[in-house]
């Protein structure tokens, strides 16, 4: 599978937005969904900051003005210029993300070029290191405005953090889109708060504004040498949830994304850092939680709730894009079938994979249990993200060199500078990795070693297959000169390379000595696109008077439901009734053959993984009285 299917152009604007939606809906819309992540980064983003400048010692002033400073001109550089400005044009079809860049990559240059496609499966694993940390780190920095509220509440953080996790994570399979509706005025209410409050404290020291001058934050660098630097790691935490502005594209669109983000979200957060420096100049000792002691004490409660739910949604969207992504990297090939849930009959974006749920909630549990704080789980984070930032920039310097077709000068000089802030940023994490740091990349390390396992295994197992199998137009011929005893009915055999006759096919033969009156082979692909139209859905090939061929090709981001497409088919002459169908299946058994080129170890790996696997009737949506499987055993 994994076939591409040409005719697709680039484009500049997500097509796939629903048309009837208003623009503003859309754009209320992102601002709950896009933005929760680094919207909730003032949480801890300045706190972890400042007290990497003051490295133990008491705040200064150009500590807070180049810290603040620091801050600013990633949100403008890292998040204005790079994503909003430039990445966002660079969409598969309307979709985004590190993934669908891969297939446009491969789409335009070919699925043999290696590093493209390491480039994508390394973006995906870091996603998964991220997904874990974000909510872990969220929630527990909301629950600690409790300590502030009530001292004696401070035991209590860890415990009230985990059962709002652990609920977070048990509702996933009823859905998310019954509160999704309240995410964007949830959010709305959020950066409105965030505005007020840093405008309640700017007043206090306007001297605080000075720190949009760059000259502060390359002061601070030039003269603090290692603390600098680890203070730049510290600073990361601010833009952390950015790459959410680019896998959202085909939600919202590229013009809803980036003006909620210019007229609102980046206002809202350039205003709260401020207040938060302006009340640290005058009253140092309020470092010690930044955010909340900016509000008065009527108000604290209300803003621990209301952060609470900030958090809540930035990790509802983590966990949705972790949904989203494995769905995307099953489709193209790069891991085993996992079992998927459709939670609204509306919304295609709406999945859930019930395996990957709960593995994400026992990574994020252990990672409370462990390490008990946000401010300790700051040094985990950050890594993950400047990886897939990394990732991202070269990806896209080779889209605009190979897929817009500018010179690859023009893309280096576009891409360049963007590489450099990214290389810089994850330079500093990476002073983070024996506190924490090197959590995200264990995930992500064991996670390529699964889907390189898996690409490698399947392309093996695939070869060794078409070594063995007849070719459909010498069978055809053979079969209709002898037939045997023909049965009434269709049989319809799913087969991975429509070119050779299946095996469920040969068994049947082999074993039940039939054949039916109509023989269907069906070849199901997932082509280099997150979506296919409808006209492009199926292709109906009559060969002979018992057999057929159907191919049916769905998006990398589309279920592939097979009942549902095949009656597409009827139009093309092949009158098709699902309640008279029987669908034939090969389950292969395999066992590790002693000449084996994988080695021992990836040998066993890749059979558990493929053990795991979702069964691939249940996978097409084909209806379990309908299906018969068949099984043959193969050595790998």
């Amino acid at each position: 599978m994994g076939v591409t299917v040409p005719g697709h152009p680039l484009t500049e604007t997500a097509q796939h937005t629903p048309a009837r939606t208003s623009f503003w809906t859309l754009t209320l819309g992102s601002i709950g969904v896009v933005y929760g992540d680094i919207g909730t980064s003032p949480l801890y983003a300045f706190k972890e900051s400042l007290r990497a400048a003051a490295d133990g010692q008491t705040v200064t002033r150009p500590a807070v003005l180049g810290t603040l400073s620091l801050i600013l001109w990633a949100l403008i550089l890292v998040v204005t210029v790079k994503y909003v400005l430039l990445i966002l044009r660079a969409d598969n079809n309307g979709e985004g993300g590190t993934i669908t860049l891969m297939a446009l990559l491969q789409r335009k240059i070919g699925h043999h070029v290696l590093p493209v496609t390491l480039l994508g499966m390394g973006s995906a694993a870091l996603f998964y290191g991220d997904a874990i940390i974000t909510p872990a780190i969220s929630v527990l920095s909301a629950v600690e405005g409790l300590k502030i509220a009530a001292p004696a509440l401070e035991h209590y953080v860890v415990p009230i953090s985990i059962c709002v996790l652990i609920g977070l994570f048990v509702v996933q399979s009823r859905g998310t889109a019954a509160v999704a509706a309240w995410f964007g005025p949830i959010m709305l209410i959020w950066f409105g708060t965030l505005a007020l409050g840093g405008l309640a404290h700017i007043a206090g020291d306007p001297e605080v504004l000075y720190a949009v001058n760059p000259a502060y934050g390359i002061a601070f660098l030039a003269s603090h040498g290692k603390i600098a630097f680890l203070t730049l790691g510290a600073v990361f935490l601010a833009v952390t949830g950015t790459e959410a502005l680019y896998a959202d594209l085909g939600h919202f669109g590229r013009k809803p994304i980036q003006t909620a983000w210019l007229t609102l979200v980046l206002p809202a957060l350039v205003l709260n850092y401020m207040g938060q420096g302006a009340m640290v100049l005058l009253e140092p000792e309020k470092i010690e939680n930044p955010f909340f002691l900016m509000y008065p004490d009527w108000a604290l409660l209300p803003m621990i709730g209301l952060a609470t739910a900030a958090t809540i949604i930035a990790s509802q969207a983590v966990i949705t894009g972790a949904y989203s992504l494995t769905q995307q990297a099953m489709q193209l090939g790069l891991l085993p079938r996992f079992a998927i849930r459709r939670t609204s009959e509306t919304e295609a974006g709406q999945i859930y994979l019930p395996r990957v749920n709960w593995l994400l909630l026992a990574a994020v549990l252990v990672l409370v249990f462990v390490f008990r704080s946000s401010s300790s789980l700051a040094s985990a984070y950050g890594i993950a993200v400047t990886g897939d930032m990394v990732i991202s920039t070269s990806l896209v310097f080779l889209v605009i060199w190979r897929v817009w077709g500018w010179s690859p000068a023009v893309a280096a000089l576009i891409a360049a500078p963007l590489l450099v802030i990214d290389l810089t940023f994850l330079s500093a994490n990476l002073l983070k990795l024996f506190e924490g740091g090197w959590i995200p990349l264990t995930v992500g390390a064991v996670l390529m070693v699964v889907m390189l396992t898996w690409l490698r295994g399947s392309r093996l197992l695939s070869a060794k297959i078409s070594r063995q199998e007849v070719p459909l137009s010498e069978f055809i011929p053979m079969i209709e000169g002898h037939p045997p005893h023909i049965v009434r009915g269709t049989a319809v055999f799913l087969t991975g390379n429509p070119k050779y006759v299946p095996a469920a096919l040969l068994h049947n033969l082999k074993h039940n000595k039939v054949l039916h009156e109509k023989n269907v082979i069906l070849h199901v692909r997932f082509a280099d696109v997150p979506r296919v139209e409808p006209e492009r859905r199926a292709s109906y090939k009559e060969i002979s008077k018992h057999f057929a061929c159907v191919t049916l090709t769905f998006g990398f981001m589309e279920q592939p439901n097979v009942p549902r497409a095949l009656p597409i088919c009827r139009k093309m002459g092949w009158k098709f009734d699902v309640m008279a169908t029987s669908f034939f299946v090969s389950r292969r058994a395999l066992r590790i053959d002693a000449r084996s080129k994988m080695p021992r170890w990836q040998d066993k790996l890749y059979l558990s993984l493929v053990r795991t696997s979702h069964d691939i009737s249940r996978y097409f949506c084909i209806p379990t009285g309908r299906a018969v499987e068949v099984g043959t055993q193969i050595s790998v």
